[in-house]
């Protein structure tokens, strides 16, 4: 009987997969949420309107294709294929549900309509001990060939001692509004309209986060932001933020803005973001490697970075109809040669030194397309199942005899990126749940360019997740 390796993937994914369940069989699986802040009354630690809570999520997963897991990434893992997806692997995995972390919260009434709050957290992984650092997962690859690296992507967690540091104040009737380092409007959507909650082993928007960011993966978070959300009758809710650089001029600067509304079981949000020189930073090839010491940078904070304008808008949708809820999502993305450059030498997130800067990447103009639906079945109070499909399209970009190009020939032909997931989750009660579940991708035509090694990958996962 003739098999391809795609049907070898998926026979060997989903047969690890059933041996995790039979493993996990005394763990059922729990309806999945939001990671940090949640438990309330008896159950949290509050003291004096202040409350301490954490979680600690941690689990084994196997990948068909992948790069050995990384110590300093949030998730450990790819979760989905990588260009330097080169071997199977299998180990522990952090985070896989929703960042593991630490925090402190606080509300603090200054009169009958106003209080002060706080919120402060550091993001950590599990498995390793260490501060997440997804820069740092670049930065170990420098100089280092695609076939002998490990698992290296670009995000928000850049060694920070705080990934979120906010303070502001709230009122019932005038909403709420914050200055500090804090979630976009734009990811705080993705959490709740993506039907696996942003979960990196069982979602695409979790997995990538790319898109959650507008475009890049350094943005799902910012610095030195002032946000303000208010609702309105309890059916119309309002959301603004604003990105300052500390600095005159529109170079790393950043708005964006929701309108949502709800009624019933049903929900609607739609979002704008305009960032400015944002970045998408990648490892050292060995050539900038031997070009360091000339450029006075240190191998082990310097970064190469492709620098951009990105415009996204985005509508999501959910619907809940016990016991099933509803999930849909469109972004639509587009990528510009930004207005004001950034020099190399440009510092990033976490000290990271960007040695070697791409201002012009986007002769014309990169339009990329997201997509997403999905469901959750609560088959009883403390289990849910998830199912759920993604998919990104890039149009083609390039010029001259790369216009309109259509196969994997070059990055900037059109191309494709799909992933579709499953997975069970128990609560056993407020504190400890327990998951297991798999995610299959496929990289196509234009966004398999530079993938030498495979272009596709399953990552049977199970694991538990404790939050206080």
């Amino acid at each position: 009987m003739f098999t391809t390796p795609v049907h070898r993937d998926l026979r060997l994914g989903w047969c690890v997969l059933v041996v995790c369940s039979a493993i996990s069989a005394s763990v059922p699986a729990l309806a999945q949420q939001k990671t940090g802040p949640g438990i309330s009354g008896d159950e949290s630690l509050t003291w004096h309107g202040i409350t301490v809570y954490g979680v600690v999520d941690i689990g084994l997963q196997y990948d068909t294709h992948s790069a050995p897991f990384t110590a300093f990434r949030p998730a450990a893992s790819g979760n989905i294929v990588r260009q330097n997806s080169y071997q199977s692997v299998a180990g522990l995995t952090p985070s896989n549900m929703g960042q593991s972390r630490v925090g402190l919260q606080g509300i603090e009434a200054l009169n009958d309509e106003w209080s002060a709050v706080f919120q402060i957290e550091t993001f950590f992984n599990p498995q390793s001990g260490e501060i997440a650092n997804s820069l740092k997962s670049l930065a170990v690859n420098n100089g280092v060939p695609l076939g002998k690296q490990t698992v290296g992507v670009d995000g928000s967690s850049a060694g920070q001692a705080l990934q979120t540091s906010w303070v502001g104040l709230q009122s019932p009737r005038f909403g709420t509004l914050t200055f500090g380092r804090q979630a976009t409007l734009l990811y705080e959507g993705t959490v709740k309209y993506d039907p696996n909650y942003n979960a990196s082993a069982f979602g695409l928007l979790g997995a990538s986060n790319t898109y959650s960011g507008a475009g890049s993966q350094e943005t799902n978070r910012v610095d030195s932001t002032a946000k303000y959300v208010v609702g309105l009758q309890e059916l119309v809710h309002l959301g603004a933020l604003y990105k300052f650089n500390g600095s005159n001029g529109s170079a790393n600067t950043a708005v964006q803005a929701n309108l949502g509304v709800g009624y019933g079981g049903a929900s609607v949000d739609a979002y704008y973001s305009k960032v400015n020189s944002a970045i998408t930073a990648t490892s050292l090839s060995n050539t900038q490697v031997a070009k360091l010491p000339a450029l006075g940078y240190s191998v082990s904070n310097s970064l190469a970075a492709t620098i951009s304008d990105n415009t996204a808008y985005a509508f999501m949708a959910l619907y809940k109809l016990d016991p099933l809820k509803f999930f849909a999502g469109y972004e639509y993305i587009k990528y510009e040669n930004p207005k004001t450059p950034l020099g190399a030498g440009f510092v990033d997130i976490g000290g990271y030194v960007l040695a070697f800067v791409n201002n012009t990447a986007y002769e014309n103009p990169k339009i990329t397309q997201v997509y997403w639906a999905g469901l959750r079945y609560a088959v009883i109070p403390k289990l849910e199942l998830t199912a759920a499909y993604y998919g990104v399209h890039q149009s083609a970009y390039g010029s001259g005899t790369q216009a309109g190009c259509t196969t994997s020939a070059h990055s900037v032909c059109s191309g494709s990126i799909e992933a579709v997931s499953f997975d069970a989750d128990y609560r056993f009660n407020v504190h400890f749940d327990a998951y297991v579940g798999a995610m299959y991708s496929a990289v196509h035509d234009g966004l398999a360019n530079g993938y030498p090694y495979n272009t596709t990958n399953i990552n049977p996962t199970v694991g538990v997740r404790f939050k206080f």
